[in-house]
């Protein structure tokens, strides 16, 4: 995935795990790319997607992280990749809402 010039990375590679249509569960592994740095290893991920009772859906996501060496990750860095993470999502939703066909 390449991701242009203004955004924080160049490059993500990432490694589809497993994708479950039963259980609407998504892994995946970022194997490779600037986002990991000197700090990562690898860092997996597991998405589920779950209804919710007013008929919508709740996204719950799980993420492992593999550091190199003796790199401790501290709240602040694990906080900065969650507002991430969660700002990919909000683009997504915005995505889909517009484009409900995209999915189907």
């Amino acid at each position: 995935m390449a991701l242009g010039k203004d955004k924080n990375f160049n490059y993500m590679k990432h490694h589809i795990d497993e994708l479950n249509e039963e259980t609407y569960t998504y892994r995946y592994t970022l194997v490779e790319g600037d986002a990991l740095k000197e700090k990562f290893d690898k860092i997996c991920f597991e998405v589920k997607l779950e209804g919710s009772a007013d008929g919508g859906t709740i996204s719950k996501m799980t993420s492992k992280y593999y550091t190199k060496g003796d790199f401790v990750l501290t709240e602040e860095e694990i906080k900065a990749g969650k507002e991430k993470a969660l700002g990919m999502y909000k683009v997504v939703e915005a995505y889909l809402q517009e484009n409900p066909n995209a999915y189907v």
